[in-house]
């Protein structure tokens, strides 16, 4: 049995987390730290927990974390994580960091993309982005993991069969996403107030989203041989929808040369055949079909001489929790899928 923390308890991913965690065989959750919500019980925080957790919100201690628990799952904000990660890590403790912190190998693109100076350059250094479909080994042996971001993992898991086997040209790709608004977080936004996200379909961050230099890193590193050399770029263009929850990611690329439907539906069932929580699926995917789970719902369709991907899943578990559960399994040693049949 391991001992978990869950730091930042009081955001929807955290809420997720106690509730995959609660159910796992191998996990047991032992300390909940949260700064706005210090000496709140969890299950007033999140009322669908109670009678499944007897937890109160304590102050960050990484002495006091390191003496319960051996790993970290991190529901920070962006820059918060990095304050932390050093000294659970000084102290042994395994960090799960939900949050963009270490995602980007690069200090100067980060300080670019979230306008702050990154201030852990070994643990960037040595972070693992956290998508078991592509880095199932790699997460195993870490200490730290970068878990990816919502729209990354829909965007990242739809395209990555494709760049690996240099099907497709690896720039000029769009992809169009859409998101629920549970994707914003728990705090309270004017964007995310009822009579203005209801009955409304947004745009945002046009242009400067800052999942667009993950897809890019990531997929940048997908395949072999000489075409590593040219960087992916995508045009990323990210969609607020008034539902609760879910990705919906419409991708386009040009293809390298002629494109078969049914060979490409082939080509991704034979990527994906080891991969769980990656489902191949024949008819267009639904947020709905997603909702709730851990699956990725991916399909691929040739119009007009372009290749088009669809892809789907919950912002929440695939995009944020489940994922996290995926890598802890994985570096523990676990079943890929323990606690995650929901």
């Amino acid at each position: 049995m391991i001992d978990v923390a869950i730091v930042g308890a009081s955001g929807y991913a955290a809420r997720e987390l106690f509730r995959i965690l609660l159910g796992h065989p191998d996990a047991r959750v032992t300390m909940a730290t949260s700064r706005s919500d210090e000496g709140t019980r969890v299950d007033a925080l999140h009322p669908s927990l109670a009678s499944r957790i007897n937890l109160t919100c304590e102050p960050f201690d990484a002495d006091k974390l390191a003496s319960k628990a051996s790993v970290a799952f991190l529901g920070l904000p962006h820059t918060a994580s990095f304050a932390v990660t050093p000294a659970l890590r000084e102290r042994g403790v395994k960090v799960i960091d939900l949050s963009a912190d270490y995602r980007l190998k690069d200090a100067n693109v980060y300080a670019d993309w979230y306008g702050h100076a990154h201030t852990d350059a070994v643990g960037l250094n040595e972070a693992v982005y956290g998508l078991p479909e592509l880095f199932r080994s790699s997460i195993a042996s870490a200490g730290l993991i970068a878990n990816p971001g919502c729209y990354t993992s829909a965007s990242i898991l739809a395209l990555a069969p494709l760049v690996a086997h240099n099907l497709i040209e690896r720039s000029g790709i769009i992809i169009d996403a859409k998101s629920g608004v549970s994707g914003g977080g728990r705090a309270p936004k004017p964007t995310f107030h009822f009579p203005e996200a209801n009955e409304n379909v947004m745009a945002y961050s046009v242009g400067r989203h800052r999942h667009t230099p993950e897809i890019d890193q990531v997929l940048s590193t997908v395949g072999l041989g000489s075409d590593r050399d040219e960087p992916v770029e995508v045009i990323f263009t990210p969609h607020l929808m008034p539902m609760d929850r879910g990705i919906h990611a419409t991708i386009y690329a040009n293809p390298k040369g002629h494109a078969v439907e049914h060979d490409l539906m082939e080509l991704f069932r034979a990527f994906y055949k080891d991969s769980p929580f990656v489902r191949i699926v024949n008819n267009p995917p639904s947020t709905k079909d997603s909702t709730n789970t851990n699956f990725c719902d991916i399909t691929v369709r040739v119009v007009r001489g372009k290749i088009l991907v669809l892809s789907c899943l919950d912002n929440l578990l695939k995009g944020a929790s489940g994922v996290a559960v995926q890598n802890f399994n994985l570096m523990h040693g676990f079943a890929e899928s323990a606690g995650l049949w929901l």
